[in-house]
């Protein structure tokens, strides 16, 4: 019996790109072959810190790039996240379509998608190739119960901020109490995109956009703990059955 092959794309940045890398393992270690899906920017940096065969293909196991759209730059440094969130929103998904395209033709078929909450492009890739997509959420769950209320918060008039004056004047202890299981929650305890007094800031339409387009995916992944131990958990129902999966 063939593996299944799952696709693993993080959000190129360190924080959502070890996470997944992570699951990716644990996935692979459950009998799954993996594809890892990084930038060409990332990948380069991987390569120089990690050296020139730190990433050649395991058993079960490969790496792969696309492009972020992104023009060169200082790869010593993190690509400015404004930009990055624009490009990948705009100029991923049709390299990552003609990933899904090659991997199909040279190697076992890809039947899932593991993406970052954050690169629901995905989504549409796996609707067209009829095969599930699971975004995985590498904030914690409340934080992205935090970023589902972005729009509740702009229709009720919360934010934008009028003014600069209100990041200090008391308003960000306004509390919010209508988020489920989220009691005493105040503005200042949303995720911090908020904060701005810019109507059309990307950083505040980016994830509002993104965790709006989470209920498409055929499974949420949530990086949460308890007090003893991390989980990988999810909701829904997926092509494989996932069980808690102790790190």
């Amino acid at each position: 019996m063939e593996k299944p092959h799952a696709v693993c794309i993080p959000y190129p940045a360190q924080g959502h790109i070890n996470p997944m890398l992570k699951l990716a393992k644990l996935l692979c270690f459950k009998g799954l072959h993996i594809t890892f899906v990084n930038t060409e920017f990332n990948h380069k940096r991987l390569v120089k810190s990690r050296g020139p065969n730190s990433l050649d293909d395991l058993p079960s196991f490969q790496f792969k790039t696309i492009s972020d759209g992104l023009p060169p730059s200082d790869e010593d440094a993190t690509q400015d996240i404004r930009y990055l969130c624009a490009s990948t929103r705009k100029n991923c998904l049709d390299p990552f379509r003609d990933l899904l395209s090659q991997l199909n033709h040279d190697g076992p078929p890809v039947t899932c998608i593991v993406s970052d909450g954050a690169m629901s492009f995905t989504l549409d890739a796996a609707q067209e190739l009829a095969i599930p997509d699971v975004l995985f959420w590498t904030t914690s769950t409340c934080g992205f119960m935090g970023y589902l209320q972005y729009r509740n918060l702009i229709d009720k008039g919360f934010i934008p901020l009028k003014d600069p004056s209100y990041l200090t004047n008391g308003y960000l202890d306004t509390v919010i109490d209508w988020i489920p299981g989220m009691r005493g929650i105040r503005l200042k305890d949303i995720p911090s995109f908020i904060r701005t007094t810019d109507p059309n800031e990307i950083m505040l339409d980016f994830p509002l956009h993104e965790a709006e387009r989470a209920h498409k995916a055929s499974a949420l992944i949530f990086n949460t703990f308890d007090a003893r131990r991390m989980f990988w958990m999810h909701f829904h129902q997926c092509f494989l059955q996932f069980t808690p999966l102790v790190l």
